[in-house]
């Protein structure tokens, strides 16, 4: 990813995180290797681990520990109705950044 790329996505990236965990509850790595498969190969493990805690403490979502195969427990993220509310303003706030970003590429700005 180039640096222009990176910086707009560490504006994005919890509301990114936050639509993951809309569809299904995850854990950390899960949500890192998604992330990859979609083609952010550059996103590090510990940006993502750093995220969850900062949800978590800002009430966004509810946490479980999942025993594991290998080692402690997993922590698993699932939204909860805070999180979903939080989202859904992401989203208009989403709508509303592409809907001002198209006009002005389309040249709408001009008087």
């Amino acid at each position: 990813m180039g640096k222009q790329l990176t910086e707009m996505l560490k504006g994005t990236l919890e509301g990114i995180v936050l639509a993951i965990l809309l569809g299904r509850p995850a854990y950390g790595y899960e949500i890192t290797a998604w992330l990859r498969d979609q083609g952010f190969a550059d996103i590090a493990e510990g940006t993502i681990y750093a995220l969850l805690v900062r949800i978590e403490q800002r009430g966004l979502v509810d946490v479980e520990k999942v025993p594991s195969e290998k080692g402690p427990p997993r922590k698993v993220y699932s939204l909860n109705a805070t999180g979903r509310a939080y989202l859904d303003e992401f989203w208009a706030n989403w709508s509303f950044l592409a809907d001002r970003l198209h006009h002005l590429r389309e040249g709408e700005h001009q008087s």
